[in-house]
């Protein structure tokens, strides 16, 4: 089993599940950077929060790391590109936060409305300000939002119950979607100058950094207020400051700053802004929910299985329709190694039928990581393997068909003179080959199998069976072929062991067998 270092206060009930499992879960809170460098050492998972950094010499130092797991989610303080290199995934909690999220811009959207802390504070300081404290409705307000994502979304459901006119900002979300959730989409410059509020939900990263700034606030109207539940930085915070302190727009609300943490700020010296110490996960019910979610992401990834919140893996995040196919295009890959006998400059991975609707990416990334779990002596996973194939100099097509002859959906790799194809069949889609080099097959796939090319006349069959069972080795499965041109058949068998090499050539050597291949999943 595994070991897994935590480096920060993560829900007990998650950490518990990876104890269940039999992990060795090791806690050390408040590690120094030299300390962490020493503790990371021969762990294979790494769960963290915000505090940690994450940085290449930390991932150089972790030459054990499968995954590291962000118990929440912003990245900012890890170095995905780095992880990426050394084929460690990087896995965050996207939905465990955001409901409270959503629920905390809307606490400091009408605190920063209605000058509730303000306020507060006068009256607990035994002073009256009934008329200083005048706020504002909301009804009838436009609220700019800048990141229709998970939040976002949110954030808009919720104030639409207040009688908000919305639009938005977001390069990334249709026209057509953001009309279905009721928003007008817009330019930022015009988003800005037509808002009464605007509030941020994005990511920090290059694109992104400083986006809100003293350019951008000048387009505003004078009573324009700012909130930010997102990640500082975002925010240029001394041009939000000037803006405020100069008129240009009425005030802020903040729960993120550029560092953090932090007591010292332009803006604390300003009635109208109102801050949070970075409250916008801390509800008891985040907490449970990152911890539990990122216990089962760290625990897929150790398994070496798919993981849906896994954030640099190179494709989409595989929907019902596509996930029960991963399993079916790793045996693939696995199967099609043995049967190519080499490593191909390049091959074909073709999806038929309503699978082909969707982004099939990841079952790309399924075929690579069974194609070298069969040659590599170290753990390959979803994001290694594209690092892999291009060492390998290997190249892999994707095409797709939306219509195929006889089944629903089609997995087909081929290259050269050889392919395989399978399917999920039945109610309980169940895996089946069923192709192998042009001949059909119905075949669940096995880890060990072998396709046998023979005469085709009777007792050939019989004397595989023969040679197979004098040898101990049982059939589980087999179907057969016709090569009507050639009077031959092929046989299509998964056998419950490793066949010896000693009887695979006496297959060979046996009257009416013309070859013999050695498949392993």
């Amino acid at each position: 089993m595994a070991r897994i270092l935590v480096t920060e206060a993560i829900a007990d009930g998650g950490l518990d599940r990876l104890r269940a499992a039999g992990h060795t879960v090791d806690v050390q809170l408040d590690l120094s950077s030299s300390d962490l460098l020493a503790a990371i050492r021969g762990v294979n998972a790494l769960i963290i929060r915000s505090a940690t950094q994450v940085d290449a010499d930390l991932l150089q130092a972790g030459a054990d790391l499968v995954v590291v797991g962000r118990a929440g989610i912003g990245l900012d303080n890890v170095d995905v590109a780095a992880a990426t290199a050394r084929g460690v995934m990087v896995v965050n909690a996207p939905q465990s936060n955001i409901i409270s999220a959503a629920e905390h811009t809307m606490a400091l959207l009408l605190a920063q409305a209605r000058n509730v802390p303000q306020a507060h504070a006068a009256l607990k300081d035994g002073r009256w300000e009934r008329s200083k404290w005048e706020g504002v409705e909301l009804a009838d307000k436009t609220l700019g939002i800048v990141g229709l994502g998970r939040i976002g979304k949110l954030v808009a459901d919720r104030a639409r119950a207040f009688q908000m006119r919305l639009v938005a900002y977001d390069p990334f979300v249709s026209a057509d979607r953001a009309k279905q959730m009721g928003v007008e989409l817009l330019p930022l410059d015009q988003l800005v100058e037509e808002s009464d509020f605007l509030t941020i939900h994005l990511p920090k990263t290059k694109e992104t950094a400083g986006l809100i700034n003293r350019d951008v606030l000048l387009k505003a109207k004078s009573n324009l207020r700012v909130i930010n539940v997102a990640r500082g930085g975002i925010v240029v915070e001394a041009d939000l400051a000037e803006c405020i302190r100069d008129g240009v727009i009425a005030g802020a609300a903040l729960d993120v700053f550029d560092v953090e943490p932090t007591t010292e700020s332009p803006l604390f010296e300003l009635p109208s802004v109102v801050v949070t110490p970075h409250l916008g996960a801390s509800t008891r019910e985040a907490q449970d929910k990152a911890g539990e979610a990122i216990a089962d992401m760290v625990q897929l990834a150790l398994n070496g299985d798919f993981v849906p919140w896994a954030v640099n893996v190179d494709a989409a995040e595989a929907n019902e329709t596509i996930r029960p196919f991963l399993p079916l295009a790793e045996a693939l890959g696995r199967l099609y190694g043995s049967l190519h006998g080499s490593s191909p400059d390049s091959f074909e991975l073709c999806c038929q039928g309503d699978i082909a609707q969707y982004d099939t990416r990841i079952l790309g990334l399924a075929v690579l990581k069974g194609f070298f779990s069969r040659i590599s002596a170290d753990p390959v996973s979803y994001v290694n393997a594209p690092t892999l194939a291009k060492a390998a100099g290997i190249v892999m097509r994707e095409t797709s068909c939306t219509e195929t002859d006889e089944y629903v959906n089609l997995i087909t790799l081929r290259c050269d003179d050889h392919s395989i194809s399978g399917t999920l069949a039945g109610r309980r889609r169940e895996q089946r080959v069923v192709e192998v080099d042009g001949h059909a097959f119905d075949v669940p796939p096995a880890q060990h199998m072998l396709v046998i090319s023979n005469d085709d006349r009777p007792g050939v069959i019989g004397t595989v069976g023969l040679l197979l069972g004098n040898a101990g080795v049982n059939i589980a499965d087999m179907d057969v072929g016709r090569v009507a041109a050639a009077g031959t058949a092929v046989m299509l068998l998964a056998v419950t062991a490793e066949v010896p090499q000693h009887v695979i050539e006496t297959l060979r050597d046996a009257p009416g067998i013309l070859s013999v291949k050695v498949l392993r999943s």
